[in-house]
C-alpha cells in the first residue's frame, strides 16, 4: 500500500492534489431581497474543524442541541456579509463583532431590513440591519433560543417575534450519578409501528433536560424603538405565527407525556389562537402522542394549520377522513377546513381531497387556491386549482402525473410574498409563473411558462439555450407576458453559477454576479452524459468523467458511483433528469477526487428499481445486478474501461446497494460503502420505499440484508461511518456488525469510524481522512491490481 501523509492529529491526509481540491474556497451564497432590489453576499469557510464538531451536544428527542446556549447544534456558519444593490457591483461590508458567526438571515418582506443571528460560544444574539444604514447593525436581544422554533417577522414586516429562555439557568436539571429507578415502557395490544429513529429520550432525566432546553417565552420587538412585549404564554413552542392583520397569533406547542420511542415531531401537541397579549381566544386541537400512525399514514385531527393568505385572519387546516391509514378504502382521504376570526362559529369545510393532501398555495384573489394531493398506490401527484367561491365549478388541472414522470412535469409554481408577508403564487396578469427543470432525453433545459388560470393552458415564455444550464429564480416585472423581466441562475461546464437579468423586450441580458471558478483545473477533466440500456430495455444514464489528457481507446480503472431509486413504471424509470452542462463541484467527500488518480468515473449511474410499489423490492437484487452489468458492459464496449479493474461506491442507501452488489455479483474488484445499513432486521417497520413490515415480508428482508450474505463477499470492501450518525435506520452499529461478519468469514474489509461525525462528514480532518482512505483503497485494490 502506498505511503500516506499523516497530520499531527493522527488523521490521514490524501495526496496533495486532493488536499488542494478539498480546501478550494466555497462560492458565497446570495440572498436577494423579496423584490430583488438588494443582494446580500454571504461568505463562508470551506469546512469546520473537528473541534467544532466535538463541542458539547445534547441529543434529545431526535434533535441535537448546543446545551450551553439552548440552540440547535450547528457547525457551519457564514463568516461575513456584504450588501449591494441588484443593479450595481459596489458592495458594503457589514461590520460585526469580533469572534461572532452568522447563523440565520432573513429579509423583511418590506425589503428595507434584515434580521440575523450572531452565534458565540455561550449564547446566540438577534441582530437587525436597516439597509439605509449598512454600517449600523443593531443588537435586538443578547440571548435568544433557536431550536424547535425560530425568529420570524410579523405580518407588517416591521417587528420580529423571537424566543427567549423561559427557565433560568439555576433550573437546569443535573444528571444524577445514581439511578432513581428502572426505565419502563409498556404495550397495550395496540399496533404502534415506527421507523428506526435515533437520538431519542432514554429516561426521565433526558425528558427534563429536553423540557428545560425547549421551554421559551415568545417576545415581539420593534427594531427601531427597541420596544418589546411578551406574546402568548411560555411553553415548548413549535411555532408562533402572526395573522395577516397582525391581531392574532397561531401557536403550536408540545406537551407531556413525551415518548422514549419516537422523536419530538410525534409528541402530544396543542394548537390555539391567542391575541398579542397572550390571551387564548380559540383552542384548535389538543392531540395525543402520535404512536399509532400506520406506515406511510398521517396523524388524525387538524394538521398543516395555517393562515389563509389574502384574508385578515382566517385559519385553514387539513383533516384525515380515512383515520390516517392509507390502506383504508374511502372516496376522499382528506378535507380542508376553514375558520375565520373571531373564531366563534363552527369550522366550515372548504373542499374534500380524493388522495392524501400535501399542500396548498393561494392566488390573488384569495378565493383561488392550488391544492396538491398524492396517491401512494399509484405514486401519482395532482395539483388542482379550486375556486372557493364557486363550489359547483370543477377544479382546473395544473398537474396530473406520475411523481417520476419528469418529462411531463409542468414546473414548480413560483412564489412571492404579498404585502402582509404571506407566500402566494407569483402571477403575471391572469397566469401563474412556472419554473421547470426541463428534463428531456438529451439533457435538462430549464424553462419559464405562464399557466393561464382561465384556459388551463401554458405559454412558453423562455427556455434555456443548449450549452449551459440556466433556471429562472425570480420575476422582476410582472405586468404582462410582453414586458416580463426575470432573473436566472446560470452555470455551465466551465463557469460557476451566477445570476443574470433578462429583459426580453429589449433583448438584454445583464450579468448580476461575477463569482469565479474556485478550481479551474477541474475543468480539464472531460465530462459528458452517456446513455445505455439494461437488458430489459430500461434506459440508463450516467455522467462520465475521464482523466485529463485521456487518449481515446485507453483502458482505465473505472469507479461506478450510484444510488438506487424506485419507480412504478419502466417508462419513467428510463427518463433522463441530468444535464451534462452543470458546473462540477467537489463538495467534501466527493469521489470525483479519484480523477486525480487516473480513474474513469461513471457518476450518478442510474440503478432503477421498477415494479409495483408494494412488491418492487422483491427483485431489488436482480435489478441492481442487471443495472451494474449494463453499466460495465457499456464502459468496456466504449473502450475507456478495463473490465478487470472496476470498483463501486455509494453513500447511505447507495452503500446498501454496494454491499448487495459485492455479495451477489462478481463484477467488482473492490467497493466503498459509506454510512449504510446492512441488516434489515434492524429496520423492521420499513426502509426507503419499502412499505411492508418485516413480519409480512420476512424473505424479502432476509434477501436484502447483505449482513446475512457476508460469507459471499470475496472482494475488498471499505466501510466508512460517522460515529454519531443520527439518520433514521443507518445506526453506526450497522457498519460495525457488517465488518465483524466479513472479518469472521475471512473476507477483506476495513472499518473506518469518524469521531463526532453524523450521516454526512463535515470536519476538514474527517473529509481529508475519508479522501485518503478512498484513494488508498481504490488504488491498491482496483487501479494497481
Amino acid at each position: 500500500m502506498e505511503e500516506r501523509a499523516k497530520s499531527s492529529s493522527g488523521y490521514w491526509l490524501p495526496p496533495t492534489d486532493v488536499v488542494r481540491w478539498v480546501d478550494a474556497p466555497r462560492e458565497p451564497s446570495v440572498l436577494a431581497s423579496p423584490d430583488y432590489q438588494w443582494l446580500l453576499i454571504l461568505h463562508r469557510s470551506s469546512h469546520p474543524s473537528i473541534a467544532d464538531l466535538a463541542k458539547p451536544c445534547a441529543k434529545l428527542a431526535g434533535f441535537r442541541f448546543e446545551p450551553q446556549n439552548r440552540c440547535a447544534f450547528q457547525t457551519e456558519y457564514w463568516t461575513g456579509i456584504e450588501l449591494r444593490r441588484f443593479e450595481e457591483s459596489d458592495t458594503t461590508t457589514i461590520p460585526l463583532p469580533v469572534d461572532s458567526k452568522i447563523g440565520r438571515v432573513s429579509w423583511s418582506h418590506r425589503n428595507d431590513a434584515v434580521a440575523f443571528t450572531l452565534c458565540f460560544e455561550d449564547r446566540t444574539e438577534l441582530w437587525w440591519l436597516d439597509i439605509s444604514k449598512p454600517q449600523e447593525p443593531k443588537r435586538l436581544s443578547s440571548v435568544i433560543v433557536e431550536a424547535l422554533c425560530e425568529f420570524d417577522w410579523t405580518s407588517d414586516g416591521k417587528r420580529i417575534v423571537y424566543f427567549q429562555p423561559h427557565r433560568p439557568e439555576s433550573d437546569r436539571p443535573q444528571k444524577s450519578a445514581v439511578p432513581t429507578g428502572p426505565v419502563i415502557e409498556q404495550s397495550i395490544a395496540v399496533e404502534s409501528p415506527s421507523r428506526t429513529y435515533q437520538d431519542l429520550l432514554n429516561n426521565e432525566e433526558d425528558a427534563e433536560l429536553f423540557e428545560f432546553l425547549t421551554s421559551v417565552q415568545p417576545m415581539m420587538v420593534n427594531p427601531k424603538s427597541l420596544e418589546t412585549q411578551t406574546v402568548g404564554p411560555p411553553g415548548v413552542y413549535l411555532s408562533c405565527d402572526s395573522s395577516p392583520d397582525d391581531n392574532y397569533f397561531l401557536v403550536s406547542q408540545l406537551k407531556r407525556p413525551f415518548s422514549y420511542t419516537l422523536p419530538f415531531q410525534f409528541f402530544p401537541r396543542q394548537s390555539f389562537v391567542c391575541d398579542r397579549y397572550g390571551a387564548v381566544l380559540y383552542p384548535i386541537c389538543d392531540l395525543p402522542l402520535a404512536d399509532r400512525i400506520p406506515i406511510e399514514g398521517v396523524r388524525t385531527g387538524p394538521r398543516q394549520i395555517g393562515w389563509l393568505a389574502g384574508d385578515d385572519a382566517t385559519l385553514v387546516w387539513c383533516e384525515a377522513l380515512d383515520g390516517g391509514d392509507p390502506r383504508t378504502k374511502v372516496e376522499h382521504r382528506d378535507r380542508l377546513v376553514m375558520q375565520p376570526a373571531p373564531f366563534q362559529t363552527k369550522p366550515r369545510e372548504l373542499l374534500r381531497v380524493e388522495q392524501r393532501y400535501t399542500g396548498r398555495l393561494s392566488l390573488q384573489p384569495s378565493n383561488l387556491l392550488l391544492v396538491t394531493q398524492y396517491d401512494r398506490d399509484r405514486r401519482w401527484t395532482r395539483t388542482l386549482l379550486h375556486d372557493l367561491n364557486d363550489a359547483d365549478a370543477g377544479p382546473k388541472v395544473l398537474s396530473d402525473r406520475n411523481v417520476n414522470d419528469h418529462y411531463g412535469d409542468p414546473g414548480n409554481v413560483m412564489m412571492v410574498r404579498d404585502q402582509r408577508g404571506s407566500r402566494i403564487a407569483l402571477q403575471v396578469g391572469n397566469s401563474i409563473a412556472l419554473s421547470g427543470h426541463g428534463a428531456n432525453p438529451e439533457g435538462a433545459l430549464p424553462f419559464l411558462d405562464l399557466w393561464n388560470v382561465d384556459s388551463g393552458k401554458s405559454l412558453r415564455v423562455w427556455r434555456c439555450e443548449a450549452g449551459c444550464y440556466e433556471s429562472v429564480i425570480h420575476l422582476r416585472e410582472t405586468r404582462s407576458a410582453e414586458s416580463i423581466e426575470f432573473v436566472t441562475r446560470h452555470e455551465s461546464k466551465v463557469s460557476p453559477p451566477n445570476c443574470r437579468w433578462h429583459r426580453p423586450a429589449t433583448s438584454s441580458i445583464q450579468w448580476v454576479t461575477h463569482f469565479v471558478d474556485p478550481l479551474p483545473e477541474l475543468r480539464e477533466f472531460p465530462k459528458r452524459l452517456v446513455k445505455y440500456q439494461r437488458r430489459d430495455g430500461i434506459e440508463l444514464s450516467a455522467n462520465l468523467y475521464l482523466p485529463k489528457n485521456y487518449q481515446s481507446g485507453e483502458r482505465l480503472p473505472l469507479l461506478i458511483w450510484a444510488y438506487p431509486l424506485e419507480y412504478s413504471d419502466p417508462n419513467t424509470a428510463g427518463q433522463n433528469t441530468k444535464s451534462p452542462e452543470r458546473f462540477t463541484r467537489l463538495m467534501g467527500c466527493s469521489h470525483l477526487t479519484l480523477l486525480s488518480q487516473g480513474f474513469a468515473i461513471m457518476d450518478n449511474a442510474t440503478m432503477p428499481i421498477v415494479g409495483d410499489p408494494e412488491t418492487m423490492n422483491d427483485t431489488f437484487i436482480e435489478q441492481v445486478v442487471e443495472s451494474a452489468q449494463a453499466t460495465i458492459d457499456f464502459a468496456v464496449n466504449e473502450g475507456f474501461a478495463d473490465r478487470d479493474r472496476v470498483g463501486v461506491g455509494g453513500h447511505s442507501y447507495g452503500a446498501f446497494m454496494v454491499a448487495n452488489l459485492m455479495a451477489h455479483s462478481t463484477f467488482f474488484r473492490a467497493g466503498i460503502a459509506r454510512s449504510g445499513a446492512y441488516n434489515r432486521s434492524l429496520t423492521p417497520f420499513g426502509f426507503q420505499a419499502e412499505r411492508r413490515p418485516l413480519w409480512q415480508a420476512k424473505d424479502v428482508y432476509q434477501k436484502l440484508s447483505p449482513f446475512l450474505f457476508a460469507d459471499q463477499i470475496k472482494q475488498p470492501l471499505l466501510l466508512i461511518h460517522g460515529e454519531d450518525d443520527n439518520n433514521p435506520g443507518t445506526l453506526t452499529m450497522q457498519s460495525k456488525r457488517m465488518y465483524q461478519a466479513i472479518k469472521g468469514n475471512g473476507g477483506i474489509c476495513r472499518l473506518v469510524l469518524l469521531p463526532n461525525e453524523g450521516h454526512g462528514y463535515k470536519a476538514r480532518e474527517s473529509v481529508l481522512h475519508t479522501q485518503a482512505e478512498m484513494v488508498s483503497w481504490m488504488n491498491r485494490y482496483v487501479r494497481d491490481r
